[in-house]
């Protein structure tokens, strides 16, 4: 059995991580073990959800599947701060487009209009209506996401594990 060898640097480690890999499902199962085992699963993932949503399950479901570290919060139980809401607001590229849920109930008994009202008011909304939120929201320092996605979600996997994941669907194109 021959393995290629691929050696990457990570920023968290002054040696190099050796990655032996065979395009098989069960030794890139290995493979990823052992690189959560030396730290690169180290970034935590911030999941926002309410347990009545079918996306935040699957949201849930997925992170646990592909052994990434996440921190859930149901925002219904706990809601947001202020400062929590302005966080989630620089990291969007569309501003209160991307996570405030025009179609939600409260939305409509509030007669609300996204242009009329300010920012500080629209996170003071935000902080005691967090029905207004679209769910799930997922987080870490970089990346948002709302909302559930197959593909998109698929950004929360390490860089190592995508490329893991290519070489095996390369492989299989080959046969």
């Amino acid at each position: 059995m021959r393995f290629k060898k691929k050696t990457t640097t990570q920023k968290d480690f002054a040696k190099p991580i050796v990655i032996r890999y065979k395009i098989s499902y069960n030794l890139l199962i290995i493979n990823k073990r052992e690189l959560k085992d030396k730290g690169a699963f180290s970034m935590t993932v911030q999941l926002y959800t309410s347990s009545s949503n079918a996306s935040s399950r699957k949201a849930r479901a997925w992170f646990a599947d592909h052994d990434i570290p996440f921190t859930e919060r149901n925002i219904i139980a706990q809601p947001l701060t202020p400062d929590e809401v302005k966080r989630l607001l620089r990291l969007t590229e569309n501003g209160s487009e991307d996570i405030v849920s025009t179609r939600a109930k409260i939305f409509k008994q509030l007669h609300l209009n996204l242009d009329d009202i300010s920012t500080s008011q629209l996170i003071q909304l935000i902080s005691e209506h967090p029905d207004l939120l679209k769910r799930p929201i997922m987080f870490d320092d970089k990346r948002l996401q709302v909302g559930y996605n197959d593909e998109e979600i698929r950004r929360f996997l390490p860089r190592s594990t995508r490329k893991l994941e290519m070489m095996k669907v390369r492989q299989q194109l080959a046969i």
